[in-house]
């Protein structure tokens, strides 16, 4: 089996990420979160022996490690992680997850448990708390369950889960994780992580 990751990362750029956070936090400080979080990503998949490929939003920027760099491209986030799945695909990948950057949660067992049941389900899903996934895996690649969706809203999960109904495909589900987009969602990370010490650093 070929192993392969995908990072779907917005390039850090004042203004442009953590838009939602940005309007509690302010956009300096919002980018500074981004910039922690796209870390902590990193060092997680890097603990993985597999290949890496970081599809950035904007332009193709330097990484710490030797990840492989790229450009997302398509119309909407369905298109473009249609298209980064395809590409490594035709790479000769055979087991595929793709994952945000901005869920300080996840960590290399959430990667461990997603390929092990690669290996006997068809699709792999992380669920995030608000509606969405942060992890998502497969082995075949279905244009339906990326094409003509409505993004960014609380019910895409459910209806990607209802697609690969439709297609009689066997999913297993992650342990829910909670993606850091607004000011809620960072003060309900902090309190957790106080017990575990180890913080994403509150600004003042």
């Amino acid at each position: 089996m070929k192993k392969g990751i995908i990072l779907f990362q917005k390039n850090m750029i004042h203004g442009k990420v953590k838009t939602r956070l940005a309007k509690t936090v302010g956009n300096e400080k919002a980018l500074a979160y981004y910039q922690q979080m796209v870390m902590h990503t990193y060092d997680v998949v890097y603990s993985m022996d597999v290949d890496v490929f970081v599809f950035f939003s904007d332009f193709i920027d330097t990484v710490p490690y030797n990840f492989k760099t790229h450009l997302q491209h398509g119309k909407d986030l369905g298109e473009r992680m249609f298209n980064a799945f395809q590409y490594l695909q035709i790479k000769g990948y055979d087991q595929i997850l793709i994952l945000g950057t901005d869920c300080m949660d996840l960590e290399t067992v959430h990667l461990k448990e997603a390929f092990a049941h690669l290996l006997i389900t068809d699709y792999v899903i992380g669920p995030a708390k608000d509606g969405g996934y942060y992890l998502l895996g497969l082995k075949e690649l279905n244009r339906d369950i990326f094409l003509n969706k409505t993004w960014s809203h609380n019910k895409v999960l459910e209806d990607t889960l209802q697609e690969l109904e439709k297609m009689n495909a066997s999913v297993h589900l992650l342990e829910t994780l909670n993606d850091i987009d607004d000011y809620e969602d960072l003060l309900e990370y902090h309190s957790k992580q106080v017990v575990k010490n180890k913080n994403l650093e509150l600004y003042n």
